[in-house]
């Protein structure tokens, strides 16, 4: 059996878990997120945990029954607690600013870039060089945030560009031993 899969979920207070068929429903206080499961994958609830069950040892089962409990796991979390990603902007001129709900970069191209958030997103800009993108589906927000930094993606000789928050950036050393 999977370890991961095996694993029961417990479920928080304020947290509803509704089971019908194969599509389970999750709603909680952040709000809620549904999904398909699998044919050959059961998910049931008993005493306030959420269990993930497959039917058979087929390879395909076995490989998607960590995974799906795994995602019915972070919509748990999500609808629960949320979750955020920190990209931090490095570089001179480099700034971020909120223009109502939206995200507007500048990035050193001849205009601004304008980032529209997906229904279920919020941005938030603590300074010009620190942005938060928030929301309670983990995929989406690691999605958003990865198109953001894919906007201008730190560069290996001066460090310059958007990046995750803790994310170390190898530095190459340039031309510097080259005239003689």
């Amino acid at each position: 059996m999977s370890r991961i899969g095996r694993k029961a979920i417990a479920l928080p207070k304020g947290v509803e878990v509704k089971i019908d068929g194969q599509h389970v429903f999750v709603k909680g206080a952040k709000g809620s997120l549904e999904m398909d499961v699998m044919n050959n994958i059961a998910v049931a609830v008993e005493d306030g945990q959420l269990h993930v069950t497959r039917a058979n040892d087929d390879k395909p089962v076995r490989a998607a029954h960590g995974m799906t409990r795994a995602l019915i796991s972070n919509m748990v979390d999500g609808v629960s607690n949320g979750f955020q990603k920190v990209l931090e902007i490095v570089g001179v001129g480099y700034r971020a600013q909120m223009q109502g709900k939206n995200l507007v970069l500048s990035l050193g191209f001849s205009h601004p870039v304008e980032v529209v958030p997906p229904a279920g997103i919020e941005f938030a800009c603590e300074s010009p060089i620190k942005i938060i993108v928030r929301g309670i589906d983990k995929q989406l927000v690691g999605q958003v945030a990865s198109n953001i930094r894919g906007y201008r993606p730190p560069e290996p000789y001066k460090g310059k560009g958007i990046r995750y928050a803790g994310e170390y950036v190898i530095r190459k050393a340039g031309k510097a031993g080259a005239k003689k």
